[in-house]
């Protein structure tokens, strides 16, 4: 009977020292990856500012040319 006590306590532990383990592994890629996400749209500062140009040629949106957000949609 104490086997069994002390049994769960210890597959307790290892579920919970899991799960902790886990969650620190999760909020250490959502803040690595933080930092590398690009936007959907910029703004034509943003756009101008890191070396591109706002074409606004293009059909239904203006779109950033060059530098860093090459190909984004600017708004």
């Amino acid at each position: 009977m104490r086997i069994r006590r002390i049994l769960a306590a210890v597959f307790a532990t290892a579920a919970l020292a899991g799960l902790g383990l886990t969650g620190a592994a999760t909020a250490a890629t959502a803040t690595a990856t933080a930092g590398s996400v690009t936007p959907a749209s910029v703004t034509p500062g943003e756009c101008t500012d890191n070396g591109g140009t706002i074409d606004r040629s293009t059909p239904v949106l203006p779109t950033c040319r060059g530098g860093m957000y090459d190909g984004q949609t600017v708004d």
